[in-house]
C-alpha cells in the first residue's frame, strides 16, 4: 500500500516539546528534573473552574455545542472586555475555540489564501511559522535586530519590498516577554490600516504584565482579529479552550470552517471557563509569584553568564543570549538537562537564524524550584 506524505508536513519540530519529552524520560527514571522549558503554569486551574467541571461532568455536559461556543461563555468573555478594557465587544463577535492553536488555524484559513505574504517577528512563537507554512502561506519573518518588538517601521520596510496581506504580532510576546508600548502599538496598527494589511493580535499573555495596564488592539481598531486563551493567566493549558474576537465580516467564514474542522470546543471546558473570570484573587496570587520569580531570574541569570536579550515586561519568560557560554544552544540545553537536570528551551524554536545563540527560560514554576534550578545551573557551570 502506498503511503502518502505531503511536502507541507515538512515543518520544523517544536524543540521545546522534544526537550520536555527528554525531561519526562529522566523523571520517569527517578531523576529530580526541574523544567523551565515549557510555558505552562505549575498551578492548577482555579478551584471554581474545577468545581464547575465536576458538576458539569456529573450532569453529563460533555457533548457538542454551537460551533462558536456556548452563550454563557461568549457573554462572559464580552463582559471581560468591558470590565478589563472598558470596551463594548458584542458576544456575537466572539468565537470560542479549542485552545488558541485552533484560533490561529481558523484565522489563517479564513483571512488568507495560499501564497499570501504574512509577516511575523523573529524571534517569535514557532507555531505561527509552522502552521502558516503548512497552509501554503508565504511567511515573512522580520528580524527585530536588537529591537524589543515589532514596530511600524519594520512593517513599512517589509511591505515596501513586496506587499503584505497580513501581520501577526504578540504583546506580551513569546519568547521575549516584551510588551509593545501603547503609542507604538497604535502606530503599528494605524500603519497596517493605511497599507491595507490585515492584523492579528495575539493577546494570550494579557493580564501577565508587570508594569502598566494591558492594551488590547481592539481599543485602537475594531477590525483587527484578536486571539486569546485560558491557558496562561487562567492556568488552563490542558483544558484546550481559547477565543477569538472577530470583525463582523469574519464571523460567518470562521464559523463555517470551524464546523468542519472542530465542530466545537469541548463543552466541559467551556462550562468550566465561565467561572475563570470570577477567580481573579486566586489568579493574582499566582501572578505575584511569577513576579517574584521574574525578579530572581533578572538578578541571577546575567550573573551566571546568560545575558538578557529582551525586556521581561510580561508573560513568564526570560530570553537570553548564551553566546558567552556556547555557540550551540541545542547541545547546551541537552547537556544542561542531562547533567544539571534543568530543562530550558533552545532558541532555534524561536529564531531559525540566530537561535543557536539564545535560550528561553520559563519561570512559571514554584519559587523554590526556580531558586534550586539556578543553584544547579551555577554549580554545573563552575
Amino acid at each position: 500500500m502506498a503511503i502518502a506524505i505531503s511536502r507541507r508536513s515538512n515543518v520544523e519540530p517544536f524543540h521545546a516539546m522534544d526537550i520536555l519529552a527528554e525531561a519526562n524520560a529522566l523523571k520517569a527514571q527517578g531523576h529530580p528534573v526541574i523544567s523551565m522549558a515549557v510555558g505552562q503554569p505549575s498551578d492548577p486551574a482555579p478551584e471554581a473552574v474545577r468545581e464547575a467541571a465536576r458538576q458539569a461532568l456529573s450532569a453529563g455536559r460533555i457533548g457538542y455545542t454551537d460551533t462558536l461556543g456556548i452563550a454563557e461563555l461568549r457573554r462572559a468573555i464580552s463582559l471581560h472586555y468591558f470590565h478589563h478594557y472598558g470596551l463594548g465587544v458584542p458576544a456575537s463577535r466572539i468565537a470560542v475555540t479549542t485552545g488558541s492553536s485552533a484560533a490561529f488555524n481558523l484565522a489563517f484559513l479564513a483571512m488568507f489564501d495560499p501564497g499570501d505574504r504574512v509577516a511575523i517577528s523573529s524571534p517569535g512563537y514557532p507555531a505561527y511559522r509552522n502552521i502558516m507554512a503548512a497552509l501554503g502561506l508565504e511567511v515573512v519573518e522580520i528580524e527585530l535586530a536588537g529591537d524589543a518588538y515589532l514596530h511600524a517601521g519594520h512593517l513599512r520596510d517589509a511591505h515596501a519590498q513586496k506587499p503584505l496581506k497580513g501581520v501577526l504580532f504578540a504583546s506580551p510576546a513569546n519568547p521575549t516577554g516584551a510588551v509593545v508600548p501603547e503609542t507604538e502599538l497604535r502606530a503599528l496598527i494605524e500603519t497596517a490600516r493605511e497599507l491595507g494589511i490585515a492584523v492579528i493580535s495575539d493577546e494570550i499573555y494579557h493580564r501577565l504584565t508587570y508594569a502598566g495596564a494591558d492594551v488590547t488592539a481592539l481599543g485602537i481598531d475594531g477590525d483587527v482579529t484578536v486571539i486569546n486563551s485560558f491557558s496562561k493567566y487562567y492556568c488552563m493549558t490542558g483544558w484546550r479552550i481559547g477565543w477569538m474576537v472577530l470583525p463582523e465580516k469574519l464571523v460567518r467564514p470562521v464559523e463555517r470552517i470551524a464546523q468542519s474542522l472542530y465542530i466545537s470546543a469541548p463543552e466541559l471546558s467551556q462550562v468550566a471557563a465561565v467561572e475563570a473570570f470570577g477567580a481573579t484573587a486566586e489568579l493574582e496570587a499566582v501572578k505575584a509569584r511569577y513576579a517574584l520569580n521574574r525578579g530572581l531570574l533578572m538578578e541571577r541569570l546575567p550573573a551566571l553568564g546568560f545575558t538578557l536579550a529582551a525586556p521581561m515586561d510580561g508573560a513568564f519568560y526570560a530570553y537570553c543570549d548564551v553566546s558567552k557560554l556556547t555557540n550551540d544552544s541545542m547541545e547546551f540545553a541537552r547537556r544542561m538537562l542531562a547533567e544539571a537536570h534543568v530543562a530550558a528551551t533552545p532558541g532555534r524554536d524561536f529564531d531559525p537564524l540566530a537561535g543557536h545563540r539564545t535560550m528561553r527560560f520559563s519561570y512559571a514554576g514554584s519559587h523554590e524550584d526556580m531558586k534550586l534550578a539556578l543553584e544547579r545551573i551555577g554549580n554545573w557551570l563552575k
